[in-house]
């Protein structure tokens, strides 16, 4: 799968709402779920770039658009996951694993979930 072009935070938040909704839902379902203090404008104008970028597709009913994502959150976050792990630990697991130890980023019980998770997947 080739990477996908990163979402700004602001951005993300909205894909965040209509990923969860799980289906079309109009920009006032997703102020309603935002719980941020943006003006219906900025909302509009965020939906604009995500549609401009291909992140998000609209269709009209009536007066009103109705959104919908291009994209699987499960496509982006795998996505997303791999351009961090390579940015920043040069594809190293290891490297990744100990900058979360080093910093307490991971419990132990976490430590042991993963070392549970490996053993499922050999």
């Amino acid at each position: 799968m080739k990477g996908l072009q990163r979402i700004p935070d602001a951005e993300l938040e909205i894909m965040m709402v209509m990923w969860e909704a799980n289906s079309e839902v109009n920009s006032d379902y997703i102020m309603e779920r935002l719980h941020k203090s943006w003006a219906k404008p900025t909302l509009l104008n965020l939906l604009n770039r995500l549609y401009d970028r291909g992140f998000v597709d609209f269709h009209k009913e009536g007066k009103f658009k109705i959104y919908s994502t291009k994209i699987r959150q499960e496509d982006y976050i795998c996505s997303e996951s791999k351009s961090f792990l390579k940015k920043l630990h040069h594809n190293s697991i290891k490297s990744f694993i100990a900058a979360l130890c080093e910093s307490n980023g991971i419990t132990k019980k976490e430590l042991k979930e993963l070392e549970n998770f490996i053993k499922d997947v050999k």
